[in-house]
């Protein structure tokens, strides 16, 4: 198939993408969730120091405070995926964002909740229905690969994941209720990141190749444009809040490729300069409004943010 044109931006005049010594100090200013990660990934700070940054997830600041707020059950908000954002789905999608680390043990707690709690038809997930969720079922085996929870049914999980891909190297939540034949941006990304997921926790199922297939399905579309048009398929995929709960855009598409390990790809480079040209002139990026629906409570007020800054200025070292 040969590809559209993608329409090209004029040139921005956003500062270089290397952090000024004056960011730097502001990012380390934040949450422990911001700081361990600026350690990390643009200071190269020691291992240690890093690691000892990072468990203070648990202990200070916001994930902390989402901790507090799981029930005596184990869940939050006494629901499994709803009410949105503030059920254990969503919450302890928001900790692994964070960064809390692997075995927490209420982590793993409310888990074991969502596992003990969900609907199965052959593998697949879901929560109050027969039919199971391609999103629901990413999602569920993300959280158990990062927190390493242990469950026989996170292989059966993966296996029937692998079966849903779809031939453009896609998954759709709707080819199941619908028959949809292409691929969904927003079900795509839950996947990838949680076969991701899965291979880094050391899972026994081989998925790689439906990983690099469901790559070039992103690369086809230049991440975020329609692959016939070469127009964006929806402008709201240039926007970025934090969370980004089960949505997709450019930037947590290139933090999924930068993840993986794959190199700089040229159908990545529009979206690349979207996220370069968001920069204001002081080096930082601002904070979306949130998607809407009840939060816990607000990370951050709106101006600059170091969530969106820390994100865009990895993304940008990488490409």
């Amino acid at each position: 198939m040969t590809e559209p044109p993608v329409p090209q931006d004029p040139a921005g005049t956003a500062p270089p993408s290397s952090p000024t010594q004056e960011v730097t100090e502001w990012l380390l200013e934040g949450d422990p969730a911001v700081r361990w990660q600026v350690l990390q990934d643009l200071v190269g700070a020691p291992p240690d120091a890093v690691a000892a940054e990072r468990a203070r997830v648990a202990t200070e600041g916001w994930g902390a405070q989402l901790l507090a707020a799981q029930d005596d059950g184990g869940t939050w908000a006494h629901g499994f995926y709803l009410p949105k954002w503030t059920s254990t789905t969503y919450t302890l999608l928001l900790l692994r964002w964070l960064g809390l680390p692997a075995g927490d043990t209420r982590a793993n707690r409310g888990c074991r909740c969502l596992w003990e709690g969900a609907m199965y038809t052959n593998g697949g997930l879901t929560f109050g229905s027969s039919t199971p969720e391609t999103c629901i079922t990413g999602m569920l085996v993300a959280l158990a690969s990062h927190f390493r929870y242990e469950d026989p049914r996170v292989d059966t999980a993966v296996t029937w994941l692998l079966q849903e891909q779809l031939a453009d190297g896609g998954w759709n939540c709707r080819a199941i209720r619908t028959g949809s034949r292409h691929g969904s941006f927003h079900t795509s990304i839950t996947v990838l990141e949680a076969l991701l997921a899965y291979g880094l926790a050391g899972g026994s199922i081989d998925v790689q190749e439906a990983s690099e297939k469901g790559r070039a399905f992103f690369l086809l579309h230049h991440l975020y444009r329609s692959h016939t048009t070469g127009r964006i398929a929806r402008s709201e995929f240039t926007r970025f809040p934090f969370p980004p709960h089960w949505h997709v855009d450019i930037l947590r598409g290139l933090e999924y490729f930068r993840a993986s390990g794959s190199p700089p790809d040229p159908r990545l480079a529009d979206a690349v300069e979207k996220v370069r040209i968001a920069r204001g002139q002081d080096g930082r990026w601002k904070r979306y409004p949130p998607y809407p629906g009840k939060q816990w409570f607000s990370l951050e007020p709106p101006g600059p943010s170091r969530v969106a800054t820390l994100r865009c200025l990895r993304v940008l070292r990488w490409s």
